[in-house]
């Protein structure tokens, strides 16, 4: 089971950032969270910070835990641990993914996402809509 992490970024407007996946990579073209793999060693809040620095060349704040879902691919099994993220520096550049989107939970279904991030997409549309 691979340990991954990823940041629920809002803007303040009601809007969250989604991160489309290159197209060269497994499920390529689907849209996720930004994040990664967890690395031997490293907590789980360490790595999402280097995730979205390496990824969207931001610094980010990392806050409480907003879902963690099991998900089995058929070439990969994930723990996924979504946080609640703030960035604190940068400004957002594409380095790893095609495209970036901040969506409202209204537009969810105008997105096709990765299969593991499905029941969050859930509780992101039953949370904001509260």
């Amino acid at each position: 089971m691979k340990e991954v992490v990823a940041a629920l970024i809002r803007n303040g407007d009601g809007r969250f950032l989604i991160c489309q996946r290159p197209s060269y990579k497994a499920r390529g073209l689907l849209w996720e969270f930004v994040g990664g793999k967890v690395e031997e060693g490293e907590s789980k809040r360490d790595a999402l910070i280097r995730e979205c620095k390496e990824e969207l060349d931001v610094t980010v704040e990392v806050g409480d835990v907003f879902a963690e879902v099991t998900h089995r691919y058929p070439d990969i099994d994930i723990h996924l641990t979504l946080f609640n993220a703030a960035v604190t520096d940068g400004t957002l550049r594409l380095i790893e993914h095609n495209a970036v989107a901040w969506i409202t939970p209204d537009m969810i279904d105008d997105y096709e996402f990765c299969p593991a991030d499905v029941e969050i997409l859930k509780k992101i549309k039953s949370d904001f809509n509260a």
